[in-house]
């Protein structure tokens, strides 16, 4: 029998000062706009162990907790006990009944270990005051509350020293206004589409800058040094300026991470290495930046699919890289897209792909904008489209997260 296929969303959760802290983790069971649990449990939790015990839970989450949505049928089944109680966070959907039953469930997975979230919450009643003190995270559903009713609850909530998340926050004004009634953790589009941040400092990863150093100075493979980069988009931008500042009037357009490393030269390469390592300001890890992680997830991702699509192909793994990598340089920098990339002098169809979405790259890179936001349509459209077919993308999309998520952690990446 052909095991149920599925695909696998993201959704970043962060604390008070923007730190990744959690992720929300979406699934499908095809590519029908189904719903992410159903009532047949053994089915939901057949889906569920291939997710955590098959594909490995440190591949997707790494060190980072995991908020599974439940619905009654299966928060009241047995299934659920395949997850690793130290590692998720069991989210109790708007749609379940706080009955006597349901509560005292809630409290035998307490007992047992588990962490608990209501979601999807816009008022305070009296069924939600009995399971207050067995759950730990509250989700508020900002986006269809006013800001009164937003304060209130607050208000409401604070004395059962539950966590509070902001949930649907879409704006920087309405984070701020979250933040500052005492807010503990956030989730939205704010953070979920990066492409509406603005202006924040990337530092690059010491770790990451620390392997690049020792590489170039023992004179590494080209190769080499090429993953290095690759796990390091903010670094890589910063490379493609220095490449076209020091080379005035390249005869060609860059197109891949290897083209920048050899038009620079070594020399050069490893005093921009130093000066990179002595300029850094915070040990703030950027990898756990979760703008940078997306980049470095659409890069990846892109390269597997453009592999998939063009086997041996390996020049346009490379742009495919490079175009996944590049299409948040906007927000990593916080300009508009087409001001960004002036300075890093690409190929035209890189270009086409970042800004208008064009061609094969830009057709790749819809796929994979459609993947992180679980717009199943979408991703059937887009996989028609490029012929690709659809079973192995819940295992490549994985194994692009999972490679992000050791960024400088993991030497044998590099």
């Amino acid at each position: 029998m052909t095991p149920p296929q599925f695909f696998l969303g993201r959704q970043p959760i962060v604390g008070r000062n923007g730190e990744l802290v959690a992720y929300e983790l979406l699934f499908r069971t095809g590519l029908d706009n189904a719903a992410v649990v159903t009532d047949d449990v053994s089915a939901s939790a057949a889906v569920m162990q291939h997710a955590f015990t098959g594909l490995g839970l440190n591949a997707v989450l790494e060190d980072k907790l995991g908020f599974i949505n439940l619905s009654e049928t299966l928060l009241r089944s047995d299934a659920i006990e395949v997850l690793p109680r130290q590692r998720v966070v069991l989210e109790i959907l708007e749609t379940v009944e706080l009955t006597p039953q349901v509560v005292s469930r809630c409290r035998a997975l307490k007992i047992a270990g588990y962490r608990l979230a209501l979601d999807d919450v816009i008022r305070f009643d009296e069924a939600q005051r009995a399971v207050l003190p067995l759950v730990e995270v509250v989700k508020l559903d900002v986006l269809g509350m006013q800001p009164a009713a937003i304060a209130a609850l607050v208000k409401q909530l604070k004395p059962y020293k539950v966590k509070i998340l902001a949930e649907k926050v879409d704006s920087p004004e309405q984070h701020e206004f979250c933040r500052e009634l005492g807010c503990d953790l956030f989730q939205g589009y704010y953070f979920a589409r990066p492409t509406i941040l603005s202006g924040r400092p990337v530092q690059p990863s010491a770790a990451l800058l620390l392997q690049l150093l020792a590489q170039v100075a023992a004179d590494a493979e080209t190769d080499e040094i090429e993953q290095t980069l690759k796990h390091a988009p903010d670094l890589t931008i910063h490379l493609l300026k220095l490449v076209n500042s020091v080379a005035f009037g390249l005869p060609h357009k860059i197109s891949s991470v290897r083209t920048a490393i050899m038009l620079l030269g070594r020399a050069q390469l490893h005093r921009w290495v130093q000066i990179m390592v002595y300029a850094r300001q915070s040990s703030t890890h950027s990898a756990g930046d979760p703008l940078v992680q997306t980049a470095a997830v659409r890069g990846r991702l892109m390269e597997q699919l453009a592999q998939m699509r063009r086997p041996g192909n390996e020049a346009l793994a490379d742009q495919a890289f490079m175009v996944g990598m590049l299409s948040l340089v906007d927000a990593l920098f916080g300009q508009p897209m087409a001001e960004a990339i002036v300075p890093l002098n690409l190929e035209e169809t890189v270009q086409e792909a970042l800004l208008e979405r064009r061609g094969e790259l830009g057709l790749l890179l819809q796929l994979v904008e459609s993947l992180e936001q679980s717009d199943v349509d979408e991703i059937a459209l887009h996989l028609e489209q490029l012929g690709l077919p659809a079973d192995p993308i819940n295992r490549v999309q994985i194994d692009a997260m999972s490679w992000a998520a050791r960024l400088g952690r993991d030497p044998e990446l590099m």
